[in-house]
Order: structure tokens, then sequence, then C-alpha cells
């Protein structure tokens, strides 16, 4: 029998072809047709990266960076407690070694993360016990920064996890070693809802879902929890997840599904999409490589691709999660020759849409960040309706005090077309505390831009302190004066 003839016959017996064909043709469709599937990655030239930083070698499993369109923020070492840059983005090249930090932890800093409704208000977390936080003058440090706007206590081991609520102004998720989770209302400084008997063992990630009234957290104890988090109640859970013992992160996806990375039992690294009305069994599972680093994932809601992120690798694997069998599908890796430390996540109003960026990526290196840009390659200028769908913009839908309420509101989308403009002031930062006495020193410090600093505790000579109001204006409005 010729070749040809044995080709043929496998041919048909397969199934790609049910009749004899003259010559061998192809099958038509071989490849899922996307828009995404020719996204590539680039990182930036050496002129617009920020050098000699000195990122902090804290062996924690965080993001150690986080990114708005106005400041680029890393975790760094520091001696005598905990330290953080903030940079303007536009602050590139090398960084002087005498550049003011926010130094007020004493304790190594684990997590940090910007407010996503006011660009210069971010929340710090340390190995001291405390979440931070600050407020950041729009030119950037001047002078270390040494005293929060608000310090929240209420964990008895550290810190490792922070998360801002998506639509409610001023609430705030931590997660500490002490297997507690808290839910913050930042205006008064106080715990709202302490989740301290659901969890057994070491929390390794919690985030909300898209309109924040749902928590997902993963733990050592091997189980998904998907929590009412006003309640503190499980609404489901899943038992092992991966059959590996070493940390597991989750996310929510589209359509309320959730996608987790973690490890087989030979150590294999695997990603995995689950819907939490039937836990029972994975949509899909999937063996990538046998490295040893966390992957970490970033979720785009726009576009359907999620960024996986390994600690001590060097690529950055994407993929896109959609309602066909095998619903999670490979499309492309970034690669490079230096292995990341952290990775920072630019949110969408901060892109570049007349250059097709997709997404943005600020790789932490031992000594520098390198941004790196995830691009759509395509012909026209043009603004790229397809790629650029309404987004989650930075005006909050529900106030704290009605979200523990029991409120919920959906994300206020806007569009990209012209760019993102903000058609509205930085939205106001308000701490309402009331002070009792006691014999410690006191002292009460305003900075020129506007910004009311917490009070500390009055000296034995005054008896009382009346409750205070501190309010963080911008720039334009008054200082709200103290009662």
């Amino acid at each position: 029998m010729s070749l040809r003839a044995k080709v043929t016959m496998a041919c048909q017996s397969s199934g790609i072809w049910t009749v004899r064909p003259s010559r061998c043709i192809l099958p038509l469709k071989v490849v899922r047709t996307s828009k995404f599937r020719h996204v590539f990655g680039q990182a930036v030239k050496a002129d617009q990266c920020y050098d000699d930083i000195r990122i902090s070698q804290m062996t924690w499993d965080s993001n150690f960076c986080s990114v708005n369109p106005k400041f680029v923020a890393m975790i760094v070492d520091a001696s005598g407690g905990g330290a953080f840059i903030v940079l303007p983005l536009s602050k590139t090249g090398r960084i002087d070694m005498s550049l003011p930090t926010v130094c007020g932890h004493t304790g190594p800093v684990l997590d940090i993360e910007f407010c996503p409704h006011n660009d210069n208000i971010i929340a710090s977390c340390s190995e001291d016990c405390s979440v931070m936080i600050w407020e950041i003058p729009d030119g950037g440090l001047i002078s270390p920064l040494k005293d929060p706007v608000v310090k929240l206590d209420g964990h008895s081991k550290r810190v490792g996890i922070l998360s801002w609520h998506p639509t409610a102004h001023n609430v705030l998720m931590s997660a500490g070693c002490d297997n507690v989770v808290i839910l913050w209302n930042v205006v008064h400084g106080e715990a709202v809802v302490r989740i301290d008997s659901m969890h057994t063992d070491l929390i390794y990630s919690a985030c909300w879902n898209r309109n924040g009234s749902q928590i997902l957290t993963s733990c050592k104890d091997k189980k998904l929890r998907v929590i009412d988090p006003r309640k503190g109640s499980v609404i489901c859970e899943k038992d092992k997840p991966h059959e590996g013992s070493r940390p597991v992160r989750a996310v929510f996806v589209s359509d309320g599904k959730i996608l987790t990375t973690g490890f087989s039992r030979m150590s294999e690294r695997q990603v995995a999409l689950w819907d939490p009305n039937n836990f029972s069994e994975p949509l899909t599972l999937q063996e990538l490589d046998t490295s040893s680093g966390v992957l970490l994932p970033f979720f785009d809601p726009d576009t359907g691709v999620v960024y996986l992120c390994g600690k001590g690798d060097s690529s950055i694997r994407y993929f896109e999660v959609t309602d066909e069998a095998p619903y999670v599908h490979y499309l492309s890796m970034y690669s490079s020759k230096e292995s990341q430390k952290g990775m920072g996540y630019m949110p969408k109003r901060g892109l570049e849409v007349n250059k097709c960026e997709i997404a943005r990526f600020y790789k932490l290196h031992e000594r520098k960040c390198e941004p790196i840009v995830m691009t759509v390659p395509r012909k026209s200028d043009l603004f790229q309706e397809d790629l650029y769908p309404d987004t989650i913009g930075p005006e909050p839908s529900v106030e704290a005090d009605d979200w523990f309420a029991g409120k919920n509101g959906e994300p206020i989308l806007i569009s990209l077309k012209d760019g993102f403009v903000a058609t509205t002031k930085n939205k106001e930062f308000k701490v309402i505390k009331s002070l009792m006495a006691t014999t410690s020193s006191s002292s009460s410090n305003r900075q020129s831009d506007s910004v009311v600093r917490e009070q500390r505790e009055s000296s034995a000579l005054i008896p009382k302190i009346p409750s205070a109001i501190h309010t963080i204006c911008t720039p334009d409005e008054p200082i709200l004066k103290e009662e």
C-alpha cells in the first residue's frame, strides 16, 4: 500500500475526512478564533524602568507592588522596621537612595494596595500586626511619612492580606496569620465584621467578587470558601481543590465562576475552573509545569483574560476564560531572562488605549521595577471598541455605612474612548474617631497639603480631649475644622 493510501485511511478512520479526497486537504478549522490569540508582551526601554530600588527580601507570597494611574508603590528593604516607596509614574530612571519612604510600621511590610476610589490613598499591613492607611500628596513624598491617617489594630498576629472593596467607599478587608478576616469601616477606624472561627489554618488568599457581595478565600486547611461577608457565613465550600499541599490561590472570574491555581500530589502546578453551584468536579483542570513558585492570578473582566505570574518565574502565562469547553484556553507566554520577585497590575483606566494596550504589569526584579506592556496587534490607530468595553471607574456606588447595613452597589462603568479623564474630584476621605485622655505625650500635626493627621493621645496635663473629626480634603477644598 502506498504512503498516500495509508494517510488517507488513517484520516478517514479518525474522522478528519468523511470522503476520500483527490489530494490531502487539512480541516478548515484548526485553531480557535479569538481576538486575543496574538496578544504579545513587551518590556519597556531601560530609561522607562525604575532602577536602584532595594526590593524587599521577605519570603511572603504577596504582590509586593501596587499601581494606579498616578503612582507605583513597592515594598523595600528597611532597617529597624518596614517601609515602602511611592513614586509618581513619570519618575523613571535611577531612583536616589535618599528618596523618602513610608516608614511607619515597626515590622516588615507584607502587603500594600491602593484604594480604587482615591488614587492618593494606600493601605499597608505588616508583621507588627497592624493595618495603616496613608495619604500620598499629588507630587509624591518630599519627606519620610511616619504617621498614618488611620491605624487599624485588631489582629493578634502578622497581617499578610489586604483588599479594598470594589464598589463600597472606605471598606477594607484584612486577613492575618491569626486565621481571622476583618472588614473595616475606615471612616470610623473600627472593625465592623470579624470572621474568626471559620478558618482553622493560615489563609492563603482572600478576594471580593465583582460587586463586593461575596468573599472568596483559600486556606491551608485545603478548603476553598465562598463567604457572605456581612453575615460571616459560608455560602459554599470545596474541599481539596488541588491535591498538593502547596499554597492555593483563587479569584472570581466571569459569571461568578472561580479560577484556582495550586499543585498536584506530584508538585506539578495546576490551574482549574470551578462552578460554585456545582463544586463536585472542576469545569477544567490543566497541568502547567513542575516549578515551585506560587502562581498569582490577575483577571481582566473586560477581556476575559487571566494572567498567571509565578513568584520566582521569569514568565507570564495568559489564558482566555470562555463559556466553551475546555473553558480556560491557553493564549501565549511572555518570557524574559530575570525572575520576578513581585508583580503590580495597572487598572484599565491607566492604560494607553491608542496603542491597543490591554494590560500593563510592573515586574519587580531584585534591584529594579520593569513595566511590561500587553498589546493586541492592530493596524488602525482608531479606538478599538471591541477591546475596550466600558470598564470599572473610580467612583464608588455605595457608602460604607450603607453597605454594612445590607445595600449592594454594582460598579459604575466609564468609557475609555477618549482616554480616562477624571470628571469629579477624588472622593473625600474622612476619619471620625473618639480619643480618650491618657498619660502619654500628645501632638497634633497638620501638613501644608491639607491633610489632617491622626492625633496622638493627650499629655497628663490635659484631663480630657473631646471627640475630634479629622478630614482629608482634596487640594481644592477647605479643611474641616476640629470640633
